[in-house]
């Protein structure tokens, strides 16, 4: 009874950190969009050159490490000793310290790599927040190891909301007061170190109404046969480079990009605010791929549960679910972003430069979500460290075509390096998962009624829009904003109804998706 009872806590928790991690994300997408408004195309890159940084350390304090901690602790069948304790958190402040002082000290190095001396300042700033990656991810770790998921998800909601403030308010006031738009990376350095304090704070007011039902004497403590570096380090980084895909393709385009345009002999501020349209992308395809893997996330837990109860079966239908979603979720909204792109990059970013740019770029969306609903699915499994090999493998693809296209074609280039990688990742990842399943366990997708609904969809809001496009130019924003959700509606509406009617969706995922059911009843009717 007892285990049931704390298997029920840890998937309640689990679905917890699921959804406090797709409200995060949905707000880090979201932001930008304002920030972008205020500072400009090329205050919108000084921003996009110093994230990631920002954004690996966050990945590390809420992915990698505790996810590292929790499991050593998992492992050690009667507590941590206050030794072992010590050593898991030097480890965490060593690792940490290194990788401070690397940025820190190699800000000039990086800023000469990326083409931009003056962005100096905002890399070193971006290096703070690395000082509070071992504190924050020991004590999430610390509490997901008892099964107690509710500090990790306020901690990261706190950290966010003060986060994004912050970024916003800084923005405004560098363009109010006619600062360096360079002080934007620098006061976006900041706010995510506010971030991570405020975090720290949430996570001591939990700890101290918490009693260390962990902690055992020196004398009592569990041996551990794998290194402390490789339980700690080296799964954390696993874990967190498997959660670092859109970062690490950003962090290549922030290395490369303005370099490769100006050997084409285009001027840095040309190049910068190139480099800033092109970053439009980010939200929009962050936006999509949380809406097209959000059920994948959803399902994750249950997988885990499936195979810890040895129930393949079950495993199996919630994999094909998983893939499925993704693929049907993901394909409307990369269609729908390519057709409505005109108008969306007008309403949200004031002009639509770098339309067919972005265009190209949303194709990744299908592939990035793809690749991460595979990837889920190989962790549930127990093949972390293999999904995030073929992550990096997919980023030296990026690497290498961003070399290649960017000189001849430009931000078009850029995109499609990122499309290429991203295939390239799902294609892997997806080789893998063939491998682990028999013939007859094979994923079956219903395509001539998928391509149907697609097609379908995409003709209908293209040709309502073609109608209607001369009113959108007409409108003040909040009209260009109805506009759009109207058009975004009828897409939704029409896709939905051409999946029903061409049965693609399979009993099973009728029932996990109620609305859909509901519906179902009500056609019957």
């Amino acid at each position: 009874m007892n285990n049931d009872r704390n298997k029920n806590h840890f998937f309640k928790g689990a679905f917890l950190l699921t959804y406090a991690s797709l409200l995060s994300k949905v707000l880090s997408a979201l932001y930008r969009i304002p920030l972008q408004n205020l500072a400009g195309d090329v205050g919108f890159y000084t921003y996009q050159q110093i994230y990631p940084f920002l954004g690996m350390a966050m990945i590390l304090a809420l992915y990698g490490f505790p996810a590292a901690v929790s499991r050593f602790i998992a492992s050690q069948k009667g507590g941590l000793s206050n030794q072992l304790k010590r050593k898991v958190l030097g480890h965490l402040c060593l690792f940490a310290g290194v990788i401070f002082i690397i940025i820190f000290v190699g800000a000039p190095w990086i800023a000469t790599i990326m083409g931009d001396s003056k962005l100096v300042e905002g890399i070193r700033a971006s290096a703070i927040p690395f000082l509070f990656v071992p504190f924050i991810a020991y004590l999430r770790g610390f509490f997901q190891g008892q099964g107690n998921m509710l500090p990790t998800a306020a901690s990261q909601i706190a950290e966010q909301l003060v986060r994004v403030t912050l970024i916003i308010v800084v923005a405004f006031f560098v363009v109010f007061l006619n600062r360096s738009l360079y002080d934007i990376g620098v006061g976006t350095a900041l706010a995510s170190t506010f971030g991570a304090v405020v975090a720290l704070i949430v996570l001591l007011i939990f700890h101290g109404r918490e009693k260390d039902v962990s902690s055992v004497n020196d004398d009592l403590r569990q041996p551990f046969s794998q290194s402390l570096f490789t339980a700690i380090i080296g799964y954390g980084l696993a874990i967190a480079v498997n959660h670092m895909l859109l970062l690490l393709l950003q962090f290549v385009d922030a290395l490369t990009l303005v370099p490769l345009l100006r050997q084409t002999g285009m001027s840095l501020i040309d190049a910068q605010a190139f480099k800033g349209v092109l970053d439009r992308a980010q939200p929009l395809a962050q936006l999509g791929i949380v809406t097209a893997s959000s059920m994948a996330l959803a399902l994750i837990p249950s997988i885990t549960k499936a195979r810890l109860e040895n129930d393949r079966k079950r495993s199996l239908t919630h994999m094909t679910s998983i893939w499925r979603f993704t693929l049907y979720l993901a394909s409307g909204a990369t269609v729908g972003l390519i057709v409505l792109l005109p108008e969306i990059n007008t309403f949200l970013f004031k002009d639509d430069l770098g339309t067919v740019s972005l265009r190209i770029f949303m194709i990744a969306i299908v592939f990035s979500a793809l690749s991460i609903s595979t990837a889920s699915i190989l962790q549930g499994i127990g093949q972390i460290y293999r999904t995030a090999l073929f992550i990096l493998i997919g980023i030296a693809i990026k690497f290498g075509a961003n070399l290649l296209l960017v000189p001849f074609l430009g931000i078009s280039g850029a995109a499609l390096a990122t499309v290429f990688a991203t295939i390239a990742i799902f294609l892997i990842n997806q080789s893998q998962l063939n491998r682990g399943t028999s013939k007859d366990e094979k994923i079956h997708i219903p395509w001539k009624g998928f391509i149907l609904s697609i097609l379908l969809m995409a003709g209908v809001v293209f040709i309502v829009n073609g109608l209607t496009r001369s009113w959108f130019y007409q409108f003040n924003r909040f009209g260009q904003l109805i506009y759009l959700l109207g058009l975004i509606a009828v897409g939704v509406i029409t896709y939905l109804a051409s999946l029903l009617k061409l049965s693609v969706f399979s009993k099973e995922e009728q029932e996990v998706l109620p609305f859909i059911s509901h519906f179902l009843k009500d056609e019957q009717e």
